[in-house]
Protein backbone atom coordinates (compact mmCIF):
# COMPACT_ATOMS: atom_id res chain seq x y z
CA UNK A 1 0.00 0.00 0.00
CA UNK A 2 2.73 2.29 0.96
CA UNK A 3 4.40 1.52 -2.49
CA UNK A 4 1.53 3.07 -4.34
CA UNK A 5 0.55 5.89 -2.19
CA UNK A 6 1.74 8.82 -3.75
CA UNK A 7 4.08 10.49 -1.55
CA UNK A 8 2.57 14.29 -3.18
CA UNK A 9 -0.90 12.89 -1.37
CA UNK A 10 0.65 11.72 1.80
CA UNK A 11 3.47 14.71 2.51
CA UNK A 12 0.66 17.67 2.74
CA UNK A 13 -0.93 15.25 5.69
CA UNK A 14 2.37 14.92 7.46
CA UNK A 15 2.86 18.31 7.22
CA UNK A 16 -0.76 19.49 8.38
CA UNK A 17 -0.23 16.73 11.55
CA UNK A 18 3.41 18.61 12.27
CA UNK A 19 1.70 22.20 12.03
CA UNK A 20 -1.00 21.20 14.18
CA UNK A 21 1.43 19.63 16.64
CA UNK A 22 4.44 22.33 16.94
CA UNK A 23 4.73 25.92 16.44
CA UNK A 24 7.95 27.75 15.81
CA UNK A 25 9.24 30.64 17.37
CA UNK A 26 10.38 34.03 16.71
CA UNK A 27 14.61 33.28 16.36
CA UNK A 28 14.57 29.58 16.81
CA UNK A 29 16.93 27.82 13.98
CA UNK A 30 15.48 25.87 11.74
CA UNK A 31 17.63 23.96 9.89
CA UNK A 32 17.49 22.53 6.44
CA UNK A 33 19.71 19.65 5.04
CA UNK A 34 19.53 16.69 3.40
CA UNK A 35 20.00 12.98 3.80
CA UNK A 36 20.75 10.28 1.19
CA UNK A 37 18.73 7.15 1.26
CA UNK A 38 21.62 4.81 0.21
CA UNK A 39 20.13 1.41 -0.49
CA UNK A 40 17.07 3.39 -2.40
CA UNK A 41 18.48 2.42 -5.71
CA UNK A 42 17.45 -0.07 -8.10
CA UNK A 43 20.21 -0.73 -10.88
CA UNK A 44 17.80 -3.46 -12.51
CA UNK A 45 15.72 -0.54 -13.50
CA UNK A 46 17.80 2.43 -13.31
CA UNK A 47 16.75 4.21 -10.70
CA UNK A 48 19.14 6.41 -8.64
CA UNK A 49 19.11 6.72 -4.62
CA UNK A 50 16.28 9.02 -3.13
CA UNK A 51 17.88 12.02 -1.47
CA UNK A 52 15.43 14.02 0.90
CA UNK A 53 15.70 17.87 2.50
CA UNK A 54 14.61 18.00 5.69
CA UNK A 55 13.71 21.19 7.70
CA UNK A 56 14.38 20.57 11.11
CA UNK A 57 12.87 23.02 14.37
CA UNK A 58 15.93 23.40 16.79
CA UNK A 59 13.89 24.28 20.00
CA UNK A 60 11.68 21.14 19.98
CA UNK A 61 13.46 18.68 18.03
CA UNK A 62 10.66 18.16 15.23
CA UNK A 63 10.64 17.59 11.31
CA UNK A 64 8.88 20.35 10.33
CA UNK A 65 8.72 19.37 6.12
CA UNK A 66 10.73 17.35 3.70
CA UNK A 67 10.93 17.24 0.22
CA UNK A 68 12.77 14.65 -2.21
CA UNK A 69 15.57 15.64 -4.48
CA UNK A 70 16.42 12.67 -7.44
CA UNK A 71 20.27 13.35 -6.22
CA UNK A 72 22.09 15.62 -4.12
CA UNK A 73 23.09 18.11 -6.72
CA UNK A 74 18.78 18.66 -6.83
CA UNK A 75 18.96 20.12 -3.45
CA UNK A 76 19.03 23.63 -5.45
CA UNK A 77 15.76 22.98 -6.42
CA UNK A 78 14.41 20.99 -3.40
CA UNK A 79 15.22 23.33 -0.58
CA UNK A 80 13.08 26.51 -2.41
CA UNK A 81 9.96 24.12 -2.78
CA UNK A 82 10.61 22.81 0.86
CA UNK A 83 10.72 26.36 1.95
CA UNK A 84 7.96 27.71 0.33
CA UNK A 85 5.61 24.95 2.24
CA UNK A 86 6.70 25.92 5.76
CA UNK A 87 6.11 28.97 8.21
CA UNK A 88 9.54 29.99 8.96
CA UNK A 89 8.53 34.04 9.99
CA UNK A 90 11.21 35.19 12.31
CA UNK A 91 13.10 31.88 12.22
CA UNK A 92 16.50 31.69 11.70
CA UNK A 93 17.42 29.01 8.51
CA UNK A 94 20.60 27.27 8.08
CA UNK A 95 21.76 25.72 5.67
CA UNK A 96 25.09 24.03 4.26
CA UNK A 97 27.18 24.84 1.38
CA UNK A 98 24.82 23.35 -1.09
CA UNK A 99 21.89 25.67 -0.24
CA UNK A 100 24.10 28.76 -0.49
CA UNK A 101 22.56 30.25 -3.27
CA UNK A 102 21.23 33.89 -3.90
CA UNK A 103 17.49 32.66 -5.15
CA UNK A 104 17.19 30.62 -1.91
CA UNK A 105 18.66 33.59 0.06
CA UNK A 106 15.71 35.85 -1.50
CA UNK A 107 13.39 33.06 -0.76
CA UNK A 108 13.83 33.16 2.94
CA UNK A 109 14.01 36.99 3.27
CA UNK A 110 10.65 37.03 1.60
CA UNK A 111 9.51 34.48 4.19
CA UNK A 112 10.07 37.14 6.60
CA UNK A 113 12.72 34.81 7.99
CA UNK A 114 16.79 35.74 8.39
CA UNK A 115 19.90 33.36 6.95
CA UNK A 116 23.01 31.82 8.11
CA UNK A 117 24.45 30.07 4.87
CA UNK A 118 27.98 27.85 5.09
CA UNK A 119 30.10 29.78 2.05
CA UNK A 120 32.26 27.20 0.02
CA UNK A 121 34.77 27.31 -2.87
CA UNK A 122 32.01 26.98 -5.44
CA UNK A 123 31.29 30.93 -5.24
CA UNK A 124 34.58 31.68 -7.22
CA UNK A 125 35.10 35.25 -6.76
CA UNK A 126 32.62 35.72 -3.53
CA UNK A 127 34.66 32.99 -1.65
CA UNK A 128 38.22 34.28 -2.50
CA UNK A 129 37.13 37.85 -1.55
CA UNK A 130 35.30 36.46 1.63
CA UNK A 131 38.82 34.00 2.72
CA UNK A 132 41.02 37.06 1.82
CA UNK A 133 39.01 39.88 4.13
CA UNK A 134 39.07 37.36 6.86
CA UNK A 135 42.69 36.04 6.11
CA UNK A 136 43.90 39.75 6.56
CA UNK A 137 41.77 40.41 9.73
CA UNK A 138 43.55 37.52 11.47
CA UNK A 139 46.85 38.58 10.65
CA UNK A 140 46.25 42.15 12.57
CA UNK A 141 43.90 39.80 15.03
CA UNK A 142 40.88 42.25 14.20
CA UNK A 143 42.79 45.29 15.76
CA UNK A 144 40.86 48.18 14.17
CA UNK A 145 38.70 45.79 12.16
CA UNK A 146 35.08 46.57 13.58
CA UNK A 147 33.16 42.91 14.58
CA UNK A 148 31.58 40.94 16.83
CA UNK A 149 33.24 37.60 18.90
CA UNK A 150 31.79 34.76 20.56
CA UNK A 151 34.27 32.03 22.25
CA UNK A 152 32.79 28.81 23.61
CA UNK A 153 35.17 26.03 25.34
CA UNK A 154 33.49 22.53 26.33
CA UNK A 155 35.00 18.89 27.82
CA UNK A 156 33.73 16.00 27.44
CA UNK A 157 34.12 12.53 27.30
CA UNK A 158 38.10 13.24 27.37
CA UNK A 159 37.84 15.47 24.73
CA UNK A 160 38.10 19.13 24.74
CA UNK A 161 36.04 21.43 22.15
CA UNK A 162 36.95 25.16 21.54
CA UNK A 163 34.53 27.27 19.05
CA UNK A 164 35.39 31.09 18.19
CA UNK A 165 33.15 33.09 16.01
CA UNK A 166 33.82 36.08 14.10
CA UNK A 167 31.27 38.53 12.57
CA UNK A 168 31.48 41.84 10.78
CA UNK A 169 28.60 44.00 9.13
CA UNK A 170 31.62 46.01 6.64
CA UNK A 171 31.12 44.55 3.54
CA UNK A 172 32.93 47.05 1.16
CA UNK A 173 35.39 45.42 0.33
CA UNK A 174 33.58 42.56 -0.85
CA UNK A 175 32.08 43.72 -4.58
CA UNK A 176 30.49 40.23 -5.14
CA UNK A 177 28.00 40.31 -2.46
CA UNK A 178 25.98 43.21 -3.57
CA UNK A 179 23.34 41.32 -5.15
CA UNK A 180 22.86 38.77 -1.83
CA UNK A 181 18.93 39.79 -0.82
CA UNK A 182 19.10 40.88 3.09
CA UNK A 183 22.91 39.70 3.38
CA UNK A 184 23.64 41.84 6.67
CA UNK A 185 27.25 40.42 7.56
CA UNK A 186 30.20 37.69 6.91
CA UNK A 187 30.87 35.64 9.63
CA UNK A 188 33.36 32.96 10.10
CA UNK A 189 33.92 29.90 12.54
CA UNK A 190 36.94 28.10 14.00
CA UNK A 191 35.95 24.78 15.61
CA UNK A 192 39.59 23.13 17.58
CA UNK A 193 38.86 19.91 18.98
CA UNK A 194 41.54 17.75 20.93
CA UNK A 195 41.22 14.13 22.06
CA UNK A 196 43.20 11.24 22.38
CA UNK A 197 47.11 12.98 21.72
CA UNK A 198 45.46 14.74 18.48
CA UNK A 199 44.05 18.04 17.64
CA UNK A 200 41.61 18.77 14.57
CA UNK A 201 40.94 22.22 13.37
CA UNK A 202 38.01 23.00 10.78
CA UNK A 203 37.31 26.98 9.28
CA UNK A 204 33.90 27.72 7.56
CA UNK A 205 33.53 31.15 6.13
CA UNK A 206 29.20 32.19 6.40
CA UNK A 207 26.50 34.95 4.71
CA UNK A 208 24.07 36.06 7.04
CA UNK A 209 20.86 38.58 7.21
CA UNK A 210 21.19 38.77 10.65
CA UNK A 211 22.02 42.05 12.84
CA UNK A 212 22.46 40.45 16.40
CA UNK A 213 24.66 39.48 18.21
CA UNK A 214 28.10 37.39 17.27
CA UNK A 215 26.62 35.18 19.89
CA UNK A 216 23.18 34.73 17.97
CA UNK A 217 25.37 33.72 14.95
CA UNK A 218 27.45 31.66 17.04
CA UNK A 219 24.66 29.67 18.53
CA UNK A 220 22.63 29.25 14.85
CA UNK A 221 26.19 27.62 13.47
CA UNK A 222 26.63 25.39 16.25
CA UNK A 223 22.95 24.29 16.35
CA UNK A 224 22.88 23.80 12.87
CA UNK A 225 25.44 21.34 12.58
CA UNK A 226 24.61 19.22 15.96
CA UNK A 227 21.50 19.07 14.16
CA UNK A 228 22.39 17.55 11.01
CA UNK A 229 24.61 14.72 13.24
CA UNK A 230 22.74 13.92 15.41
CA UNK A 231 19.28 13.81 13.21
CA UNK A 232 21.25 11.47 10.48
CA UNK A 233 22.68 9.45 13.86
CA UNK A 234 19.64 8.65 15.39
CA UNK A 235 17.80 7.82 11.70
CA UNK A 236 21.05 5.61 10.95
CA UNK A 237 21.07 3.62 14.47
CA UNK A 238 17.85 3.99 15.84
CA UNK A 239 15.76 3.10 12.42
CA UNK A 240 18.27 1.49 10.50
CA UNK A 241 17.39 3.56 7.80
CA UNK A 242 20.85 3.19 5.43
CA UNK A 243 20.35 -0.30 6.16
CA UNK A 244 16.22 -0.28 4.40
CA UNK A 245 16.18 -1.59 0.58
CA UNK A 246 12.94 -0.58 0.10
CA UNK A 247 13.12 0.11 -3.53
CA UNK A 248 9.42 -0.38 -4.88
CA UNK A 249 7.57 2.57 -6.70
CA UNK A 250 7.36 5.22 -3.87
CA UNK A 251 8.01 2.79 -0.98
CA UNK A 252 11.39 4.53 -0.03
CA UNK A 253 10.39 8.26 -0.30
CA UNK A 254 7.24 7.36 1.85
CA UNK A 255 8.94 5.31 4.75
CA UNK A 256 11.15 7.88 5.20
CA UNK A 257 8.19 10.36 5.87
CA UNK A 258 7.02 7.92 8.47
CA UNK A 259 10.40 7.40 10.22
CA UNK A 260 10.24 11.25 10.54
CA UNK A 261 7.22 10.66 12.11
CA UNK A 262 8.13 8.06 14.16
CA UNK A 263 10.95 10.48 15.36
CA UNK A 264 8.65 12.95 16.22
CA UNK A 265 6.48 11.49 18.03
CA UNK A 266 9.58 9.37 20.47
CA UNK A 267 11.38 13.05 21.05
CA UNK A 268 7.77 14.41 22.20
CA UNK A 269 7.25 11.52 24.26
CA UNK A 270 9.25 12.36 27.84
CA UNK A 271 8.39 10.00 30.81
CA UNK A 272 10.88 7.51 29.30
CA UNK A 273 14.51 8.92 29.65
CA UNK A 274 16.13 6.23 27.89
CA UNK A 275 17.22 6.71 24.21
CA UNK A 276 15.21 6.20 21.13
CA UNK A 277 16.10 2.78 19.99
CA UNK A 278 14.92 1.67 23.15
CA UNK A 279 11.97 3.93 23.07
CA UNK A 280 10.65 2.47 19.95
CA UNK A 281 11.11 -1.05 21.34
CA UNK A 282 9.15 -0.45 24.22
CA UNK A 283 6.56 1.24 21.41
CA UNK A 284 6.29 -2.10 19.83
CA UNK A 285 6.36 -4.85 23.07
CA UNK A 286 3.96 -2.69 25.52
CA UNK A 287 0.83 -0.99 23.76
CA UNK A 288 -0.03 1.42 26.98
CA UNK A 289 3.60 3.18 26.46
CA UNK A 290 2.60 3.38 22.36
CA UNK A 291 -0.09 5.14 23.64
CA UNK A 292 1.54 7.53 25.12
CA UNK A 293 3.94 7.68 22.23
CA UNK A 294 0.68 8.82 19.71
CA UNK A 295 -0.40 10.87 22.25
CA UNK A 296 2.35 12.80 23.17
Amino acid sequence: MLARLKPEEFQPCFLRWMQAVSEVTDGEVVAIEGKTLRRSFDRATGKGAIHMVSAWASANRLVLGQQKGAEKSNEITAIPALLRLLESKGCIVTIDAMGCQKAIARTIVEQEADYVLTLKANHGLLYEEVQQFFGWAQQRQFVDVPHEYYHTLEGKHGRMEERRYWVVSDLSGCRETQDWGGLQRLGMGERQRTGAGKTTVAVHDYLTSLAGSGQQFGEAVRTHWSIETGRHWVLDVAFQEDQSRLRRDHAAENFAVLRHLALSLLRQEQTCSTGLKVKRLKAAWDDEYLTRVLFA
